[in-house]
């Protein structure tokens, strides 16, 4: 099972506290923790969950400075956990923007735990899904335009290999180590209804839950909760229910 989580709301968590921002992001980094081991315990393969968007890069120096140390720190401070827990973490997003010190604190933590087959975390750092697919979109072009394009089967099998090719290469272009399949669960926390750029094409059937809790007081109830629900879902994938 592949579940997805939008950690929103640790800004407003700490300015409805009188806190600065920077507090409720230390505060998220905790919540992380728990839910991270929540789903190990759980039948979670994969969690992946949104650290920071592309979109993100255009808040504050400051906050976005404080975030990359939260994010070093965090890493540093959680690998003998992941070893502990039999989580395999992998960073996906784009790395030609971080820093280099961040980004081999990344590469030697997947390193680390690349044994781990308890369950998949992944965290997305300067993650846009409409970008990797853009990107994707004129990779495959320039291949194709280079070797030569065949037109579509009748039988769709064309299509149905279009869209393998088109997730391997996004796997790639994301530096996803593992493969994973589609999400079957998004959680967003924070109150907010929309998906904010976040996995458009894995989550195509994903089953939504939104929940009013900001992330700093996200619990393993609350993942529970949402779990409980996605099993009372009825998920048709664009068929029809059989009546008996």
């Amino acid at each position: 099972m592949h579940v997805a989580i939008i950690m929103d709301g640790n800004g407003r968590w700490a300015e409805r506290r009188g806190l600065p921002r920077k507090a409720g992001h230390k505060a998220g980094a905790r919540s992380v923790r728990r839910i991270v081991e929540a789903a190990a315990r759980s039948s979670i393969d994969c969690l992946t969950l949104y650290a920071f968007s592309s979109d993100n890069w255009t808040r504050p120096r400051d906050e976005v400075s404080h975030l990359m140390r939260l994010f070093k720190w965090h890493l540093q401070s959680e690998i003998s956990r992941c070893i502990e827990n039999g989580v395999r973490l992998n960073v996906i997003g784009r790395r030609d923007r971080l820093d280099p010190g961040l980004l081999e604190i990344i590469e030697r933590a997947e390193a680390i735990t690349a044994c781990g087959e308890r369950m998949v975390l992944r965290l997305a750092v300067d993650y846009s899904a409409r970008d990797a697919l853009a990107l994707c979109a004129q990779r495959m072009a320039g291949a194709a335009n280079g070797a030569g394009t065949n037109g579509p089967t009748a039988n769709g099998q064309t299509a149905d290999s279009a869209r393998a090719r088109l997730a391997a290469a996004l796997g790639a272009e994301m530096h996803s180590l593992a493969p994973v399949g589609d999400v079957d669960l998004l959680i967003r926390s924070g109150g907010e209804r929309r998906l904010s750029d976040f996995l458009l094409w894995e989550c195509a059937y994903a089953e939504l839950v939104f929940v009013d809790t900001f992330w700093p007081d996200f619990t393993e109830h609350d993942l529970h909760a949402a779990l409980a629900e996605f099993r009372q879902r009825n998920r048709r994938f664009g068929g029809l229910t059989s009546v008996a």
